[in-house]
Order: C-alpha cells, then structure tokens, then sequence
C-alpha cells in the first residue's frame, strides 16, 4: 500500500491556489476539468516530496461545507482491490462506494473519514460480487 493524496474542497480556487502555491510553497503538479462533472482537480505536493500530494476540489456549483464536509478523503494505492476490499468486508468494514470497475472503492474508518482505494497500474476486470454491488451510503 502506498499514500497518495489528501482531497480537500475549496469554494476560492484562486485564493486557495494563491494561500497554498503563493504563500504556503507548494506546486501545481496537474489539473483535471470535468464539464460533465461540474468540478476542476489541482493537485499540489511540495518541492521535493511530489509523491504525498493534495488535492484540491472546487466543485462550480456553490456549496456549503459544514460538519468537516470540506476534508475529503485520504488515497492509497493497493497492490490487488479486490482481495483488499474482500478483507475488509470480512472484518465488518462496509464498502461505501464497491470497486465495479475494478479501479476504485471507498470505504470509511470508524470515526467516518473517507479512504479512497485505488488499484495499483491497470484496472483489474469487473468481477462479481463487485461489479453488481449497489453503493451504501456516502464517501
């Protein structure tokens, strides 16, 4: 397993680009701007250390986040999503958001911060139970 990121929501894109680039040192690494979404991606690491990334969500359509909704969720890249995900049902874990394309899962700890599970390189081939399995609740 290995750290990604760290999602955080900003409703400023450019203040929040200017407080963590301009003020804080930190470097835009890529962005992604989703049309269809309505949301823009800017990842950030520090000079150095590109690898422990932040993300940065600005969804376009205004929002309010209260209740801590404006942290979103840690990333790890797993070696085999399936068998994690498999290990993780069978200790109780609930799988909040099933890896259906063999990409991506979401799950949440017991204080309810989200983890996003990535599959390591390629997406694995749908596989039953996962491709059927409907979402439970929210990530």
């Amino acid at each position: 397993m290995k750290y990604l990121h760290t999602m955080v929501r900003v409703t400023d894109l450019d203040a929040s680009l200017d407080f963590y680039c301009d003020k804080l040192g930190l470097t835009e690494l890529k962005r992604y701007d989703s049309e269809q979404g309505r949301f823009t991606l800017v990842f950030l690491a520090a000079p150095g250390d590109e690898e422990a990334q932040v993300e940065l969500t600005h969804n376009w359509d205004p929002e309010e986040y209260d209740e801590g909704r404006n942290f979103g969720h840690l990333a790890y890249r797993v070696d085999d999503i399936y068998a994690l995900c498999q290990k993780l049902m069978d200790a109780g874990v609930t799988i909040n958001r099933p890896p259906r394309d063999g990409h991506m899962a979401f799950v949440r700890s017991p204080d309810n911060i989200s983890i996003e599970l990535l599959q390591k390189g390629e997406s694995l081939p749908p596989e039953e139970p996962w491709a059927s399995m409907e979402s439970e609740g929210h990530w």
